[in-house]
């Protein structure tokens, strides 16, 4: 934490030394020369499809996201003070808390417990962020904790979402409130942090915006041939800060890093304005009367609804063995007396009636990884019993 806004916070707890005490007397280390090809740090995956895996970075990846989203997107100076939710262990939250600040001298607040949305708002209210950096799920529920209890007076100019792409109503309600859009962007702990984003002066909610400056996007079809614009392709990147690959995992390294382009698992499609749409994961997509359906557009229709504060989408099988969708939605407030038909219609209207979910679920939670990502593999496993 920088210097001039470090403060008193009392005694340290039992069993534990306060920073003062243990930098006291302390000098700085010598610095050790290392290649910039030289592996400094592994980052387990957040295992949002299945096992983590071990992913293997250089010294120069560090270097490479502070020159390319911390400069060039975040535009992060010695005067900001950044808020991330996500934590140290989360690539993205490394970059948010610790890369990017610290390579410009910036004020960073560190958050020990469980990041919920009441102590989310009330740690913004109490330190003063102007860079807070949250995830899709949680932004949800802070805008609902707003709805009633308010905005926290902060002098916040950034907030910036990754993780899994932004639902556009959640955008939208989050600036109402703030008077800040959110920037949602697309990383990997693959690529160490965010390569596809929308920026500060051009904001548009339901894309994923464009390639941050440093990196290059193509989308390939089941060939690794391109795709056309408008079409649907998997998602592939290049750039300085991609991993060296998974640590013991030869045929996955193999079958993700190929040469200079990294496969990220992610479908989407390029609007003609060189925008990315978020279709949903390689293993989440699946066909309905033999067309595509992206999971992720009829969740964003669902959380649209006034009583939905999220919900996911898998596909499940009908009566005749064909696949049609199943949703899973936690709400916000009462349940509606007919809320499956409510929702059904509801989706029909919003993105048309092949594509809404034949079965609705309420649940208490959706099954997360530990950084907040939706574990839909999960789901399946339940629909499939």
């Amino acid at each position: 934490m920088a210097a001039r806004n470090r403060r008193d916070r009392g005694e340290a707890p039992a069993g534990t030394w306060s920073f003062e005490a243990f930098t006291r007397g302390a000098e700085p280390c010598d610095t050790q020369p290392a290649s910039p090809d030289e592996t400094a740090f592994w980052l387990y995956s957040s295992g949002s499809t299945g096992l983590p895996k071990g992913v293997q970075h250089v010294h120069s990846s560090m270097q490479a996201t502070a020159d390319t989203y911390g400069a060039g997107v975040l535009g992060l100076t010695e005067d900001d003070t950044v808020f991330s939710a996500a934590k140290l262990f989360f690539a993205y939250g490394l970059g948010n808390a610790m890369t990017f600040p610290l390579a410009v001298g910036a004020t960073t607040v560190l958050f020990s417990g469980r990041p919920t949305p009441d102590d989310m708002l009330a740690t913004m209210a109490a330190e003063k962020p102007t860079v807070f950096c949250g995830v899709p799920t949680l932004f949800a529920a802070m805008v609902a904790g707003m709805d009633s209890a308010g905005v926290p007076d902060t002098p916040l100019r950034r907030a910036i979402s990754a993780g899994e792409a932004l639902p556009e109503d959640v955008g939208v309600r989050w600036e109402a409130h703030t008077g800040v859009a959110v920037l949602d962007g697309v990383g990997s702990t693959e690529m160490l942090h965010i390569f596809l984003s929308n920026r500060s002066d051009d904001v548009c909610y339901g894309t994923s915006g464009t390639a941050v400056p440093g990196y290059e996007m193509r989308l390939a079809d089941e060939n690794g041939a391109d795709v056309p614009v408008g079409d649907v392709g998997e998602l592939l990147v290049r750039g300085a800060s991609a991993a060296s690959g998974y640590w013991n995992q030869r045929d996955k390294s193999r079958a993700t890093f190929l040469g200079e382009w990294t496969r990220t698992g992610d479908k989407y499609t390029q609007r003609p304005d060189g925008r990315y749409v978020y279709c949903g994961r390689t293993d989440d997509m699946f066909k309905v009367s033999g067309i595509w359906v992206s999971p992720f557009e009829v969740e964003q229709a669902l959380a649209s609804h006034p009583s939905v504060l999220e919900a996911a989408v898998v596909p499940m099988q009908d009566a005749d063995g064909l696949e049609k969708p199943r949703a899973y939605v936690v709400l916000q407030g009462a349940e509606p007396a007919d809320l499956e038909s409510e929702l059904k219609e509801h989706v029909k209207l919003r993105i048309g009636k092949w594509k809404y979910p034949r079965r609705v679920d309420v649940v208490a939670d959706l099954p997360k990884t530990a950084t907040g990502k939706i574990q839909r593999f999960r789901l399946r496993e339940d629909t499939a019993q």
